[in-house]
């Protein structure tokens, strides 16, 4: 009964899957759309995201709004859609008009990768970043398309305490295909552990919930997904700039199946190569001759303060890029040299 009093109930509504016949919509390959009809299944992703009650959530991607009804029900103060494709406006409208006296639904017709969350959040209250997360929570069924490059953003705006996250640690609730999920929660060791998986566990602890046999979806994907809740952590395990964690990780794991110290040594010019190399995974207390997926989240981190440390002792390296020409290279680490001098 507590759990039945918790729900907002709308009032009687075609089904999504009458909506989607009445107005001829289709899944878009080019979009990477697949819709999601099941309500236990929609339900469920709402569930794993917690009690939303009264909080600010930012659905990504409605599409024609099976989850934003599960949502809905749930009565959050204030539900922002962001959708991308303008066809679905009038079944996201009449989800509006339906929960107009409950819920403050806005519909923004955006890419969510440009979406400003501290316009859409700006009547949400702020907390401290070691306190509980704010009462904001984003939600979604995201394009296999861009889902990669969208948590990478938001792990980006969460080590900078930006956008959606300069509320405090605001909560995800996403899906991805069942192989990103593997590798967003692998552990040291596991097969499907890469850049990625270091990424998301320094900045977040990721909690694979549930996942989705592809068959519930519309049309059907070739893979299963998963849902992941991620809530950032109160002490991110790197505090350092994104992109030099970013850089020495994509260095490292560019060569996954050999020694650490082989991808490690593609962050230096040639000359210095050697040398520094050593210094980087002495200093780090790592092993050199570990392959990228044996080495802990932990080490990560010390391999990037270690190779913050060398930058400030050769400012010469800090703008060098081995994929760039050698004379184009001369000229940036010159000028990266000259702005630290």
């Amino acid at each position: 009964m507590a759990a039945a009093k918790n729900v907002l109930r709308l009032p009687p509504l075609p089904t999504t899957r009458d909506l989607i016949r009445l107005y001829r919509l289709r899944a878009l390959r080019q979009l990477s759309q697949n819709f999601l009809l099941d309500e236990r299944i929609t339900d469920k992703i709402v569930r794993a995201a917690g009690n939303i009650k009264n909080h600010f959530v930012c659905e990504v991607g409605p599409g024609p709004g099976s989850i934003t009804r599960s949502i809905i029900r749930k009565a959050p103060r204030r539900l922002i859609v962001v959708e991308k494709d303008p066809r679905f406006i009038p079944t996201l409208e009449l989800l509006q008009e339906a929960c107009k006296d409950r819920v403050e639904m806005d519909i923004e017709i955006n890419d969510i990768r440009s979406y400003n969350f501290e316009v859409g959040f700006q009547d949400s209250p702020k907390h401290n970043w070691c306190d509980e997360p704010p009462p904001i929570n984003l939600i979604g069924n995201l394009p296999f398309s861009v889902s990669t490059n969208l948590i990478i953003r938001w792990l980006n705006a969460i080590s900078k305490k930006e956008s959606a996250w300069s509320f405090g640690r605001t909560t995800m609730t996403l899906t991805f295909q069942k192989e990103v999920v593997e590798r967003m929660i692998a552990p040291v060791t596991h097969k499907q552990r890469c850049r990625l998986s270091v990424m998301c566990q320094l900045w977040c602890d990721v909690q694979h919930k549930f996942t989705i046999p592809g068959k519930a979806f519309v049309p059907k994907p070739d893979v299963d997904v998963g849902v992941v809740t991620l809530i950032p952590l109160k002490e991110p395990l790197v505090k350092l700039p994104f992109e030099l964690v970013e850089k020495v990780l994509r260095h490292i794991f560019n060569m996954r199946q050999k020694a650490s110290r082989r991808g490690g040594e593609r962050l230096f010019p040639e000359e210095l190569r050697d040398e520094l190399a050593f210094k980087l995974f002495h200093f780090a207390d790592v092993d050199p001759t570990a392959r990228p997926f044996e080495v802990t989240t932990e080490e990560f981190a010390r391999l990037c303060y270690a190779y913050k440390t060398l930058c400030e002792e050769n400012p010469e390296i800090v703008g060098f890029d081995h994929r760039m020409p050698k004379k184009k290279n001369v000229l940036i680490t010159a000028a990266a040299a000259t702005a630290t001098t």
